[in-house]
């Protein structure tokens, strides 16, 4: 064993991308050894408070290795009360370097693992099975929050040397499911499993999903495509799994949905960077969409700064409904009225569980979605047009739509293109809602609200009006208030139906 004390900082270049900082450390060697041979070298350092976000650690990868293992350590001091404690997530990238972009990605675990391999036949789950090829490797370090005493961390290598084993080729899961035609189907879009932060495996997920009603869900684990090639067995007729990553970034969460298999999209860069345009346009070029997740989430790093330029829809409901789904609800809705003042295209909204363990829900909340069949293309068809609704379980369905005088009738996400003055009626009907009240907003707030529907949870609700009284109209279903004026906690809602020309 080799010990090399990078100390605070020593050695170090520092390389500016835009107005970020990445910092790479002085490098760490080995020399070549017969089969079967193992060695290992330890880096011990320390991170002080404003660290860059991203430290990286060459390795000096020599020929014959048949893989390399990296575990780390690092401190946790106590801090005061309302002052950031250390955390320092990890990842690697092979010989093809670290450049934006991820051409030399292999994975990355953040802060859920403290060890991790790689080898041509397997890797860690987060990480990608490939050849451990000779050249300059890098360990990359995220540390996500530091101590004022700073963060002093370990780093263990070893390689193992000997013949790689057999590559193993991906299989990844069909595009299309044994639809209904053209129906609503259930889905969850932003689920993890143990291939980044969370601990279920797929089979696992894939069983809850089935269990929760739902007919498709996409895999969207942190900063990793790596379990792309592990939903084949549990995707089925019945269950349609779409392939994405939730790109992680300093400035907010954007789940990639439905992208090509094997796509992965980097994270390394924050808002003042101007570069989220370039990864944004990547996602849909693999054919996904772009959904900023929990816009109001508080946890560092969490809130999204990029702006909704680039956005095909937004995750308005993320798991349990809480204050910050509230505030990004009203957000969302400050946005439809500048698409009716003609500022900007209008952005659907979804809902999805962000489930990551038990006894975390899968399918709580779900985006139900109008699409011609149960095929990816489809069902982001559906998502993009807003054709959807968001419900707490699939106990809960709605039917809502807008009709004018002469025939003339729209659903969720479509117009109703009557004249201004047109009288309008506007229905919803609601099932597995037990003593909901439902309100039909507007672009003026809140026009109309029910009486508490029946304990057996089945009601309608009908309301008129003018596209001159009202631009939009959408509808929510909440649970009884628990005190007070503030509404209660949603059970559904849905995308809004247009009136007028």
């Amino acid at each position: 064993m080799c010990e090399d004390n990078h100390g605070g900082l020593a050695r170090r270049a520092l390389f500016v991308t835009g107005a970020a900082a990445a910092l790479t450390l002085g490098s760490v060697s080995f020399a070549s050894a017969a089969d079967g041979d193992q060695e290992t070298r330890t880096v011990r350092g320390t991170l002080p408070p404003g660290s860059p976000d991203f430290v990286y650690v060459p390795v000096e990868v020599p020929a014959g290795v048949r893989e390399i293992k990296i575990a780390y350590t690092y401190d946790r001091p106590s801090v005061p009360a309302g002052t950031t404690g250390n955390a320092l997530d990890i990842g690697v990238f092979d010989d093809r370097g670290t450049e934006l972009g991820g051409r030399g990605f292999r994975g990355w675990s953040g802060g859920a693992r403290t060890e991790f391999f790689l080898r041509a036949d397997d890797a860690t789950p987060g990480y990608l099975p490939g050849p451990v090829r000779e050249g300059t490797w890098h360990i990359a370090l995220g540390p996500y929050t530091v101590a004022p005493q700073g963060l002093s961390y370990e780093i263990t290598i070893t390689l193992t040397y000997g013949e790689p084993g057999e590559a193993v080729e991906p299989a990844y899961p069909p595009e299309r499911a044994k639809g209904r035609g053209r129906a609503w189907y259930r889905g969850d879009c932003h689920l993890h499993s143990w291939y980044s932060d969370g601990r279920r495996t797929p089979a696992e997920i894939g069983a809850l999903a089935r269990a929760a009603g739902l007919d498709f869900i996409n895999s969207s684990e942190h900063n990793t495509h790596s379990a792309h090639a592990h939903w084949a067995d549990v995707a089925g007729d019945d269950l349609l799994v779409m392939l994405g990553e939730e790109i992680t970034t300093r400035n907010g969460h954007v789940v990639a949905l439905g992208t090509d298999p094997g796509t992965f999209v980097d994270w390394r860069y924050r808002a003042r960077d101007n570069r989220f345009g370039r990864f944004a346009r990547q996602i849909r070029r693999a054919g996904g969409l772009v959904v900023p997740a929990h816009p109001h989430a508080t946890c560092v790093g969490c809130n999204w700064k990029f702006g909704f330029g680039e956005a095909d829809a937004v995750e308005v409901w993320n798991g349990p409904y809480t204050p910050d789904d509230e505030v990004t609800l009203a957000d969302w809705d400050s946005m439809l009225v500048a698409s009716v003042r003609g500022e900007r295209g209008w952005i659907p909204a979804m809902g999805s569980s962000d489930a990551h363990r038990d006894p975390d829900p899968v399918g709580s909340p779900q985006t139900v979605v109008l699409a011609d069949d149960l095929t990816r293309q489809a069902i982001q068809e559906g998502i993009r047009a807003g054709r959807s609704y968001i419900a707490e379980s699939a106990r809960v369905a709605l039917s809502f739509r807008a009709s004018g005088g002469r025939g003339e009738h729209a659903g969720i996400g479509e117009r109703l293109t009557v004249g201004r003055d047109t009288p309008v009626t506007v229905r919803l009907e609601v099932t597995g809602a037990p003593r909901c009240t439902v309100r039909f907003v507007t672009d003026q707030g809140v026009l109309h609200t029910s009486a508490p529907l029946p304990v057996a949870g089945a009601g309608v609700v009908e309301w008129r009006t003018t596209p001159s009284y009202a631009a939009y109209v959408r509808a929510e279903v909440r649970h009884e208030a628990a005190a007070g004026p503030i509404p209660g906690p949603l059970a559904a809602f849905t995308n809004p139906i247009f009136l007028g020309r």
